[in-house]
């Protein structure tokens, strides 16, 4: 998979111009009428989703449907997974740096703009969790906690595929991505989205508000603070189009992982024994 070629391809692609692309066309009225070959394409299962199939205006709005009441019912777990998606990578935080793919590292530093927040998970552990075009693409909240920090670093949009992440060497960190820390009673995790090809934004309750993918290229990074205390399995935001999350914990909450390694999970399974 770690081709040159293909990295070439990936570095050439036209990634901003094709999402903006996609983007506007997913979001107009004519999309509505290739959401049944989507369904076909992608095996989507729509039993769930709390609209009939013909209901949804555009293929966004299927895109980012929600679901029917009980449809992702919240484990008793101290720490729940926040998506649907594939577990691409798991395990320490070991010398500050995170396994993207086999061979491949990054820095904690670079994938969170902030040497502090970074020292804060120094020797912790991640999860890393993918959410394809046939996941369900809303994102909730994994603990009972406040979200206190968010932070949104400007990037590129590179693919966050397979091919993506075994082809550029520290992705997660060159894509734009949104930092959200969450404040428990005596811990703290970080939530971190990572934007992607073809993702137009990624929408949450208490972060930046995006404006147009070409506007977006050139913003410095911007932070928030606030102070608002979530329940475990609320609804916090959703990807437009499939991305990557990846959860950080302090030492202190290093648990056994109760998921392994490629497994498909669900918003509101168990993540820790």
């Amino acid at each position: 998979m770690n081709c040159p070629l293909n990295r070439l391809t990936l570095y050439l692609l036209p990634k901003r111009t094709l999402t903006a692309a996609v983007a506007a066309f997913a979001r107009s009225s004519l999309s509505r009428f290739i959401i049944p070959w989507y369904i076909r394409h992608y095996d989507i299962d729509t039993s769930d989703a709390d609209l009939p199939v013909d209901a949804y205006g555009s293929l966004l709005g299927f895109f980012c449907r929600s679901l029917k009441a009980g449809s992702r019912p919240v484990e008793t777990s101290s720490i729940v997974s926040p998506v649907d998606g594939v577990v691409s990578e798991m395990g320490r935080i070991q010398e500050g740096r995170l396994l993207q793919a086999k061979g491949c590292t990054y820095s904690l530093q670079a994938l969170l703009g902030d040497d502090g927040l970074a020292m804060k998970f120094l020797n912790g552990s991640y999860l890393t969790l993918y959410l394809s075009p046939r996941d369900y693409h809303r994102i909730h909240m994994p603990v009972d906690g406040d979200i206190v920090r968010w932070k949104y670093i400007p990037g590129n949009l590179y693919p966050v595929n397979q091919s993506g992440v075994h082809s550029i060497p520290g992705l997660f960190t060159k894509n734009e991505r949104l930092v959200t820390q969450i404040k428990m009673v005596s811990e703290e995790m970080a939530l971190v989205k990572v934007g992607a090809t073809i993702v137009g934004s990624i929408r949450t309750i208490y972060g930046p508000v995006f404006t147009s993918t070409w506007s977006r290229r050139r913003r410095f990074p911007e932070v928030g603070i606030t102070q608002q205390a979530i329940q475990k399995g609320s609804e916090i935001g959703r990807f437009e189009f499939g991305s990557t999350v990846i959860l950080l914990f302090q030492p202190g909450m290093s648990k056994t992982f109760s998921v392994q390694h490629g497994e498909r999970i669900r918003a509101g399974q168990a993540l820790v024994k």
